[in-house]
């Protein structure tokens, strides 16, 4: 005697779960969707952390401003690293995770304060490669992998 399927048997058999071929379809489209997204999402992450180093930098040209209106030149003391005191709140309130900041100011033989100063923010860790520099004159720089200096904001490349 033929063992006989009914109508409700066969469609349970059809529809309980994934073929192989369907499984594999959506781990390729999910495949490909991830690398195009994790790439964009990464420089999105980077870019979001260069602008501490711009914003910074701008930060640092208002403290040398406001230094030079009250002393007439840029000069550094003991008591002041590129105008503004070690201890002044300004400087703990920047809260930098990405970049160092430094600030040189030339030595001049000529009595007075000097008039020039280079700010310059290195990057750290995955940035180290970033260099963004401003000068007295507002004149801005970045720099990658001590390649060529070129005036910022600018299109910004990976570190190897």
């Amino acid at each position: 005697m033929a063992h006989r399927v009914s109508a409700n048997q066969l469609s349970d058999r059809i529809s309980r779960g994934f073929t192989l071929i369907e499984l594999m379809i959506v781990v390729v489209i999910i495949g490909i969707l991830a690398a195009i997204a994790i790439p964009n999402y990464n420089d999105y992450v980077r870019n979001a952390k260069m602008a501490e180093a711009t914003a910074t930098l701008l930060q640092y040209r208002t403290f040398m401003e406001q230094y030079y209106q009250d002393m007439r030149g840029y000069g550094v003391t003991a008591q002041t690293a590129c105008g503004v005191p070690p201890t002044d709140a300004r400087i703990a309130n920047l809260n930098l995770r990405y970049f160092t900041p430094t600030c040189a100011v030339p030595n001049t033989a000529t009595p007075g304060l000097p008039q020039t100063y280079l700010i310059t923010m290195t990057g750290i860790s995955d940035l180290s490669c970033h260099v963004f520099t401003i000068t007295e004159q507002n004149t801005r720089r970045y720099s990658y992998n001590a390649g060529a200096a070129v005036a910022w904001p600018s299109s910004i490349a990976r570190c190897p």
